[in-house]
């Protein structure tokens, strides 16, 4: 469900001061690939080095680049990550994670946009400390009510909790202290089963190429064992974003999003069976793609 609202609002038709036409393209307006079905979607937010808020998106075999006006912050977030989103096609609101660059904060973003004399644009946005200790974060996943940090060589969870009914983060549980500088991207996919079986699975590559999976036991967070499904190729991608699929429930697309603004996407047709061997897609190009993206 989380997926499914991220995208939608992400998804929006929008104008934005500074952008030609209403969704700006990118690459062929057609940009369909053999084996990735035409009801998948899959949406990544990414942030120009002016701090202008954007969206990469491939749905229905097409490309975007969407951007609303004055959707901005005074800073490129060196990890973000989405909490929640919710809109029709006259307003939205999400909340978001980020970390500073600099100042070693986590912060919490929140926007809301509405329809302006025809025009959607952000009207509000705010970013408030949440918790300091975030320096040289690299990549957030979150998995409500667990967030996931990476940072140097080490993986962290926090959890979400109220107290006197503020949203705050409990302190880190530092998971692993080696090999995480090696993975390049990790975003949250799932999660399964139940009571002291139950796991987040996050997906992500690495380094050496691999796709992977990794399966974190939620009741104890150091218990984590891994899957790779493929072996090489994947090491390009700075970002790597899921989506769905609304007529193949059980599959799901990835979009991978390289350094050079070039972008590729991919359906896994069984998302839960720890294999690869069968994911089909492909690349579709330099689509101009060279804002910071995060994994969705």
């Amino acid at each position: 469900m989380r997926k499914s609202i991220v995208a939608a609002a992400t998804a929006l038709t929008v104008a934005a001061t500074g952008f030609a036409g209403v969704v700006v393209p990118a690459g062929p307006a057609n940009a369909a690939l053999s084996g990735v079905p035409a009801d998948c979607s899959v949406f990544t937010a990414a942030y120009r080095s002016d701090g202008q808020r954007l969206s990469y998106g491939y749905s229905a075999g097409e490309t975007s680049t969407t951007a609303y006006a004055g959707d901005n912050l005074d800073w490129v977030p060196s990890a973000h990550q989405q909490i929640g989103a919710s809109g029709d096609d006259t307003s939205f609101r999400s909340t978001e994670y980020a970390v500073h660059p600099t100042d070693g904060w986590l912060y919490k973003v929140s926007r809301q946009g509405e329809m302006v004399d025809g025009t959607m644009r952000v009207t509000s946005v705010s970013a408030s400390r949440l918790k300091s200790g975030f320096a040289n974060t690299r990549i957030l996943a979150t998995a409500s009510p667990y967030l996931y940090r990476v940072a140097g060589t080490s993986l962290y969870r926090y959890t979400e909790t109220y107290v006197d009914d503020v949203f705050t983060l409990s302190s880190p549980v530092q998971l692993t202290t080696t090999g995480w500088d090696t993975v390049n991207t990790l975003t949250y996919e799932r999660s399964g089963g139940t009571g002291s079986g139950a796991v987040d699975v996050l997906i992500g590559t690495k380094t050496n190429g691999q796709l992977k999976e990794w399966r974190i036991n939620q009741a104890t967070p150091k218990t984590i064992t891994s899957k790779v499904l493929r072996t090489s190729g994947w090491a390009p991608f700075t970002s790597l974003s899921t989506g769905y699929c609304a007529e193949h429930p059980n599959g799901r697309p990835l979009l991978g999003i390289r350094a050079n603004g070039a972008a590729s996407v991919h359906f896994d047709a069984k998302k839960t069976d720890g294999v690869g061997t069968d994911i089909e897609g492909g690349s579709l190009g330099l689509l101009g793609w060279t804002a910071k993206a995060y994994g969705q």
